[in-house]
């Protein structure tokens, strides 16, 4: 369990740089942006539409995979299967709405700081969030091979504590980016 912790901090540390990157650009806007944040000529997209319904789908993908885990903990082996599927399936449709956000998105990975630090930030929550459902898809096959029992389940766990570190990220990305980033 110690190297899944490790693993989960050096990608604490991944994230760190890219908050700090986007803290350092907005806090003193340079002459380069205008000296305001967001930068002139930037539209943000709105904190209220798709950015909102997709930190609803990750607290909800939350309760799931916590729901599956306790199902798998008390051997309800069909309750942990359904809740097990529906956080797979709520981390696709949360892809799936990155993408569209993405397409939607009046402004470009070219578009200077913010451009840089909103899409690589997002985008490298985006491939752990797809790191997170394979993970989450692997444990979901064990479960029905039926190799993961009630007390012999520390893949389940593994995977479950990086799909609550993701969440927690997503937060800190809507707080900062998405909220504060466009005030």
């Amino acid at each position: 369990w110690i190297f899944i912790l490790l693993f989960i901090l050096s990608e604490v540390f991944f994230f760190v740089s890219f908050f700090w990157a986007f803290y350092d650009s907005s806090l003193v806007p340079v002459v380069e942006v205008g000296m305001v944040w967001p930068p002139k000529g930037i539209s943000p997209l709105s904190v209220y539409s798709v950015p909102l319904l997709n930190t609803i789908i990750l607290l909800t993908r939350g309760v799931t995979v916590t729901w599956a885990h306790h199902s798998l903990i008390n051997n309800f082996f069909f309750k942990s299967f359904i809740s097990l599927f529906f956080t797979i399936a709520l981390g696709v449709y949360f892809l799936s709405i990155q993408y569209l956000e993405y397409a939607e998105a009046r402004f470009s990975i070219a578009d200077g700081v913010y451009g840089r630090t909103f899409f690589i930030a997002t985008g490298f929550h985006g491939i752990h969030v797809l790191i997170g459902t394979s993970f989450l898809f692997y444990v979901f096959l064990v479960l029905l091979s039926g190799k993961l029992l009630f007390n012999h389940h520390f893949s389940f766990e593994a995977a479950a504590w990086y799909w609550h570190f993701v969440d927690v990220v997503w937060l800190i990305l809507f707080i900062s980016i998405y909220w504060w980033g466009s005030l």
